[in-house]
């Protein structure tokens, strides 16, 4: 998600300092909603059933010592210092962390995997943030680093099974972080609308608050499909604003109700706390981890704004304005233990009385930004796992044509609408839906741990002892929390689980099938001398046009090509077999995306073409693709000047190149009183040209393609050319696989339900021509059976 500004992040290496600042300012409205609306509901939730109620501040001052430490250790110490430096080119998130240990050992599980992505300029590895390489003993100590790094990364990929958990444990933050795209819009929007309470009796709220709510929820996703390049702008002052806001009231509380408050600043409160409650106080933590939540966004959304834009919006503006928050919050109720006989200690409750329904107004415009965060964060991060195999393909718009990160996908938004107002209705309350988010919450933070756990040393190139440490310091922070909100299962936390259950399974299931549908092309491919073999004496035609023959494989003749010419003797004049495929970076450069080769000798005109986009990566229309592809290939027609014979039994007889710039084809405008041929240069292959599609022509008007002059293009590659441009004019046909997937008979119950799944996920989503806008009218799809 990125708001005008934001795209500059990647692309200014050197930032201004008005930039940074700039950028500081947007990140509040995009990164921070989430986390600056958590006094909404933290006192609340710590304190619903689980601390006996008291006439001492022991109490309060704990929960203070508890929050002010968590926001200093997790998302100030780990998140802001430690974490933000793990970034994937400018990109965060768990899925980043993945691609970013699968560069730097081969633990990816993608099957089409080949060398020549290695050598993307996104595909670098770091040199290490912790290796500085010195003389002496600091030679050494860089060796025994280094040596570290190999022994764990050859461990790592001798086993499958540690790669297999690697992948689950990716999983598993991801669906956290959908399940918490649930929660969280509801917690949030809830909390808002509960200022309700005090101005109406007990019996009366509750039949206010939950319709309220719902209406918010369902006019929040009923605006998505706009972008929020609409209203983005409005992001930032409103949670600004409630900063500021929450600041204020917190300063006021404090010198007003109670100055000595400061003093529960002290670790010392934490251990009177729970030497206090002792198991009470232990599970009302479950309520005290939700003053983070909304910290992983730092992360998750680094690549729309810098580093240091996001450090220096937290340290000056939110952790003070929050810290504030709380001790002011914390002041208030040190005074007022009981109240009119209800022990209500909401977050409004601690607000000035005249500025109740003003603070109103805003938490509930905070609170629908906080939850616009979240749900753009779930759009992302199923565009990544839908990229990288391990979702099903499902309906991507972009809703802004300047910015990439802007994505809506329908049929996600309106689930999570449905699921949003299910636990709205089905909770009634912000207790179950706090321990149900602080779930969410804590899981994907332990994910992160344990990923950073492998960062640490094999990215980074750091010692064992310094990722030991890491991992037991805020993994046992971490862990307590998450036995906290564990004990809680049916109190409300069973709802995260059981979202992550479904999204693991599907996402699960469709990585496996899509293996064993690799597996089967791979094993079932057809060799090349059948291809060459096929001509006119078998009844073999070579019909006018391009074929594009969409594989997954990245050599070899697919399966679906022999079952389409044996059910049907003809194909094009021009064959061109296309794999379209996503590599584990953010982001492909547009030099380095194609890569063409031939398959057989020149005379047969049949090529492969590679395409390969980044999990953040935009395709593009079919239009304009058809024509950056046919530009590619003519590129490398003039580039490949090999004469060298061709020889069947080699074993690698396809050699690809990438290809930096396609040729800009001469369009020839025929009209009906005469013949217009506009000229232009033939560009060499080192310079990047940028190819438009034709405007809207007249119905008086054809367009067809005419071969420049060249004296550097030898006759054969002239040749080449020119019935590579016949063949575009004929049109252009894409030739799909439309597999139905079955298992072997002797297979095991759960391998065919697994199976059976994933067939039904597979007809229920996208179809590979949609990765490619295909239009429909030249999609020609080729049905068979997968036995696997």
């Amino acid at each position: 998600m990125d708001l005008e500004g934001g795209i500059y992040a990647n692309s200014i290496k050197r930032e201004s300092w008005r930039t940074v600042l700039t950028l500081a300012y947007q990140s509040l409205g995009v990164v921070y909603g989430d986390l600056s609306i958590s006094p909404l509901y933290v006192y609340k939730s710590t304190f619903a059933e689980d601390i006996e109620h008291s006439e001492t501040n022991e109490e309060i001052f704990g929960v203070l010592s508890f929050v002010f430490w968590t926001l200093t250790l997790i998302p100030l110490l780990k998140y802001v210092f430690i974490v933000l430096r793990a970034d994937d080119n400018g990109e965060g998130g768990t899925f980043a962390l993945y691609s970013l240990l699968c560069r730097h050992a081969r633990v990816g599980l993608l099957p089409n995997g080949q060398i020549a992505d290695e050598e993307l300029s996104a595909y670098k590895k770091t040199d290490g943030i912790c290796c500085e390489h010195g003389s002496g003993s600091g030679e050494t100590a860089v060796g025994d680093r280094v040596a570290a790094a190999v022994w764990l990364k050859m461990l790592m990929e001798k086993h499958r099974v540690l790669r297999q958990l690697l992948l689950v444990l990716a999983l598993i933050g991801t669906c956290m972080v959908i399940g918490d795209g649930v929660l969280t819009p509801s917690l949030s929007v809830f909390s808002a609308v509960s200022g309700l309470e005090l101005s109406m009796s007990k019996e009366q709220h509750k039949y206010v608050e939950v319709p309220i709510a719902c209406l918010i929820l369902i006019c929040l996703f009923g605006v998505q499909h706009f972008g929020t390049h609409r209203v983005g702008f409005l992001f930032a002052p409103i949670v600004t604003t409630w900063l500021l806001c929450i600041s204020m009231i917190g300063i006021y509380n404090i010198f007003y109700w109670n100055p000595q408050i400061y003093h529960a600043l002290s670790p010392y409160y934490m251990y009177k706390f729970l030497k206090k409650t002792r198991r009470q106080g232990w599970m009302s933590l479950g309520g005290i981890l939700l003053c983070i939540t909304g910290s992983e966004a730092m992360f998750a959304d680094l690549g729309h704004f810098s580093q240091l834009s996001i450090q220096i919006a937290f340290t000056s503006m939110v952790y003070p304005a929050l810290i504030l928050a709380y001790m002011g919050q914390a002041a208030y109720l040190s005074q007022h233990h009981i109240i009119e006989s209800d022990y209500r200690i909401g977050f409004y409750v601690s607000v000035p009385e005249k500025l109740r329904w003003p603070v109103l107004a805003i938490a509930i415009l905070a609170a629908v930004v906080g939850s616009q965060a979240v749900i753009s964060a779930t759009f992302s991060i199923i565009k990544q796992c839908s990229a990288l195999g391990c979702f099903p393909r499902v309906k991507i718009v972009h809703t802004s044509s300047r910015f990439c990160g802007q994505i809506y996908i329908p049929d996600i938004n309106w689930i999570l609408m449905l699921l949003c107002l299910a636990v709205t209705t089905g909770f009634r309350d912000t207790k179950r839906l706090g321990n149900a988010s602080g779930l969410a919450i804590i899981t994907v933070m332990l994910v992160t741990t344990c990923l950073m756990f492998l960062v640490i040393i094999l990215c980074w190139c750091c010692s064992i002892f310094m990722s030991i440490c890491f991992i037991i310091f805020f993994g046992t922070i971490e862990a307590l929390y998450f036995s906290a909100a564990l004990i809680k299962f049916r109190e409300g936390a069973w709802v995260p689980i059981a979202f992550s259950f479904i999204f693991m399974i599907i996402m699960y299931v469709w990585h496996y099938g899509t293996l064993e549908k690799y597996e089967f092309d791979f094993q079932n491919k057809v060799s090349i001398n059948w291809l060459l073999n096929l001509g006119p004496n078998l009844g073999i035609v070579r019909v006018p046009g391009i074929g594009l023959v969409h594989s997954e494989l990245v050599s070899g003749i697919p399966a679906i090509f022999s079952h389409f010419v044996t059910n049907l003797p003809a194909f094009h004049q021009v064959l061109v077999f296309l794999c379209i495929k996503s590599v584990p970076v953010p982001h492909v450069r547009q030099q380095e995306r194609f890569l063409v080769g031939r398959v057989g000798p020149r005379e047969c005109r049949i090529y492969r073409c590679i395409v390969r986009y980044g999990y953040h990566d935009i395709p593009k229309d079919d239009i304009e693709f058809e024509e950056d592809l046919v530009c590619r290939i003519a590129a490398f027609i003039k580039s490949d000047n090999s004469a060298e014979p061709y020889r069947p039994s080699e074993e690698n007889y396809e050699k690809m190149a990438m290809v930096d710039s396609g040729i800009c084809l001469c369009e020839k405008a025929e009209e009906e009183n005469g013949e217009r041929v506009e000229s232009v240069d033939l560009p060499g292959p080192s310079k990047a040209r940028e190819i438009r599609s034709p405007g809207i022509l007249m119905n008086k008007k054809k367009v067809s393609f005419v071969l420049p002059k060249s004296p550097k293009l030898d006759s054969s590659a002239r040749e080449e050319l020119r019935e590579l441009m016949e063949a575009r004019e004929a049109g252009m046909a894409f030739i799909t696989g439309n597999s139905y997937m079955k298992a072997k008979s002797g297979s095991s119950l759960v391998k065919k339900l697994a199976i059976a799944l994933y067939d039904f996920l597979r007809r229920n989503s996208r179809g590979p021509c949609y990765a490619m806008s295909m239009p429909h009218a030249t999609n020609l799809e080729v049905g068979m059976v997968y036995l696997v």
